[in-house]
Formats: C-alpha cells, structure tokens, sequence
C-alpha cells in the first residue's frame, strides 16, 4: 500500500469518528432541550380514585322497600333533603344490581304522574330518567325543591320504577307503596316533608312502605 492511499484511508477514518460524535452531541443536546421544562408525572392507583358509591350529606327522611317482581325485597328506596334538594336514592341488596330507572314527583293531586285510560303509569314519560349518579347499586337524583314547587312540610308523592338484575333474572321493581288504580301492580309513595329540616330529621319520616 503506497503512502499515499494509505493518508487517505486514515484520514477518511478520522473524518467518520468526528462526524459520528457531533452527531451524537447534537442529539443529546436538542434531547435536553426537548426535556427542558416537562414536568413528568406517573399517575398510580394511589392518586386516582374511583368513587364506589355517592355519600350523601344528609339525614333519612322516609325509606321505603324496592319490590322487584311483585315478591322480592331486592334494596330501599330513600328520600333525603338537604333544606334546597330532594334527594332520592335507590340501593340495591347485594344480591341485585339496577340498571335503567324512571322517577316522578307530584302534589299528589289529579295529574301528578302520567297514567294510561286504565290506570297504570305511563313510565316513559315520567320526568326523571338521568340520575345524578348510577353505579351497579345504586341511583341518586337530585332534584330543587323549587322546580317541584315543595316546601319544607309539603305531602308529596312519587313513583319510583327500576330494571333490576337478581337471582330470580330480570325483573321490574318498584319502591313499596299503595298500587295505582290499573291492573299491574305498580307502586307509588305519600309521604311528607315534614320531619326533613334540612338534615336534621329524626330519621323515621312517613312512607308509606315498611321501614
């Protein structure tokens, strides 16, 4: 190999390990430049927490059963009242889980619920079908007082109609109360404000269901 071809080949050499470690500065520069300033967070079960069931901030007014399929005692339908909301949850034994709902809230007088020629309540067109929260055994609505045009000491009434799953399959459930006056057995609740101050209720307020 001649001197020359030689100079050549080594200088060819040194030229490829400069550019290869300019190469490898410019990257690791624009990475530290790309990093600047991203604050990096590793989220874990620790920090993100999925709620199980809604907490209400509220003594019981008035608890009634949820009958489903005319025999079963599949949970309980209670009212609250925080002095500016009625509150209304369903909860389910844990044998049972609720999926769709229907609510309807009333004075009670002529007209309060829709109702067939015959008597039963229409439920798809009851006011209240999005809850305020729903997880597999439980529904909460939240409702003002207000829009419903009750006052702390009113009588009201309402139907509660839900699909719920259990051990018997699918059934249809209602919370306990006196049957209207079609041929299914639909149920609804006369109860009354009166023992709900706001939270501050004895707890024992009047369904007309078991307590």
């Amino acid at each position: 190999m001649t001197m020359k071809k030689f100079t050549f080949i080594l200088s060819l050499f040194v030229f490829t390990v400069f550019v290869s470690c300019e190469n490898e500065l410019v990257d690791s520069t624009q990475q530290q430049e790309f990093t600047k300033g991203v604050d990096y967070k590793v989220k874990t079960s620790t920090t993100v927490q999925s709620m199980s069931s809604y907490d209400i901030e509220a003594e019981v007014c008035s608890t009634t059963n949820l009958i489903a399929g005319q025999h079963h005692n599949a949970g309980t339908v209670s009212v609250y009242t925080d002095g500016t909301n009625l509150i209304i949850e369903y909860a389910t034994n844990d044998d049972w889980t609720i999926g769709v709902t229907h609510l309807q809230v009333g004075d009670c007088n002529e007209g309060w619920v829709p109702l067939t020629g015959s008597g039963n309540p229409k439920v798809g067109r009851f006011d209240f079908t999005e809850p305020s929260y729903q997880d597999t055994h439980q529904v909460v609505y939240i409702i003002s007082l207000e829009s419903l045009g009750l006052e702390l000491g009113d009588t009201y009434c309402f139907a509660a109609h839900a699909e719920v799953e259990g051990p018997t399959g699918g059934e249809t459930a209602w919370a306990e109360g006196p049957e209207f006056e079609g041929r299914s057995w639909a149920m609804f609740v006369q109860t009354s404000l009166t023992d709900c101050d706001g939270g501050d209720g004895d707890g024992d307020g009047g369904g007309d269901g078991p307590k």
